[in-house]
């Protein structure tokens, strides 16, 4: 019996320093799709997710609002005049009154609609299905109930690898639904991360490019949380990146996958 009590607590010990040493089970950066392949298609349609899932994203972060009539829709912004054929509040809509709307702003020739939420896990599951790296959603919770959201989510088997990112209060509504989710708040700009950690026992923060440093990935793995941080526009740079990676980051947003995996590739 002390044998057997002294292997399981050898084994345990074992683990724990494993947990520390490879947060993420992965060695390398894990790369996620902002709104799909923004850089190469419209940002949040079809065509852009299929376009990073070819690129070899991890990640697939989509904006996910409501409409209406409470269908789940992938939009970024609160109304449909930027980025859309259409104007006014997405929320003001129906979907009948928005599924033939063009989704491609600026982008001459794009026909292809606002997706629905339903639409993407159906393209990622069928992805997943193939011969490929498996890919994960990054759900950017905009205006949407917690239920209808992971009742999508686990029709498709999804929702256990995904990562939910949005307000505090919103977070804690879906650890009600499923105490397993992995959620990721913001990081606090003032830096003061342990409160917020310990209430709501985050996968991960998402942490400004401005406040990495490797002292404090080091502290946040210390803790079984990993670190995730967007480098977009002015930070989408090879200089950037090589902070990030200095620094031990788990996974970078960016708007140029392919680009960013070549400089990942020449980083040592």
């Amino acid at each position: 019996m002390q044998k057997q009590s002294r292997t399981i607590a050898f084994l345990s010990i074992i683990l724990i320093l494993w947990g520390l040493l490879d947060m993420n089970n992965d060695p390398r950066v894990l790369v996620s799709a902002h709104r799909g392949a923004s850089g190469r298609a419209p940002e949040n349609t079809l065509t852009s997710f299929q376009e990073a899932l070819r690129q070899g994203a991890d990640y697939l972060e989509i904006d996910v609002r409501t409409t209406r009539d409470s269908q789940l829709v992938i939009l970024h912004d609160g109304t449909l005049d930027r980025t859309t054929m259409a104007s006014g509040q997405v929320s003001d809509h129906t979907w009948e009154e928005l599924k033939t709307v063009s989704a491609g702003k600026g982008w001459p020739h794009f026909k292809q609609p606002i997706p629905t939420l339903d639409e993407v896990c159906k393209l990622v599951a069928r992805w997943n299905a193939g011969p490929h790296s498996k890919a994960k959603l990054y759900v950017d919770c905009k205006a949407v109930e917690p239920g209808p959201l992971l009742t999508t989510l686990k029709q498709y088997h999804l929702e256990k690898d995904a990562i939910f990112y949005g307000i505090d209060d919103y977070l804690v509504r879906l650890r009600r639904e499923d105490s397993a989710l992995q959620l990721m708040p913001a990081f606090p700009k003032t830096g003061h991360w342990q409160e917020k950690a310990e209430r709501l026992k985050p996968y991960a923060f998402d942490v400004s490019a401005d406040l990495l440093t490797p002292q404090l990935v080091k502290e946040l793995h210390q803790q079984n949380i990993l670190v995730f941080t967007d480098l977009l526009d002015h930070h989408d740079t090879i200089n950037w990146y090589q902070k990030a990676v200095s620094c031990g980051i788990d996974c970078i947003q960016t708007d140029h996958v392919t680009e960013l995996r070549k400089a990942l590739a020449q980083i040592p």
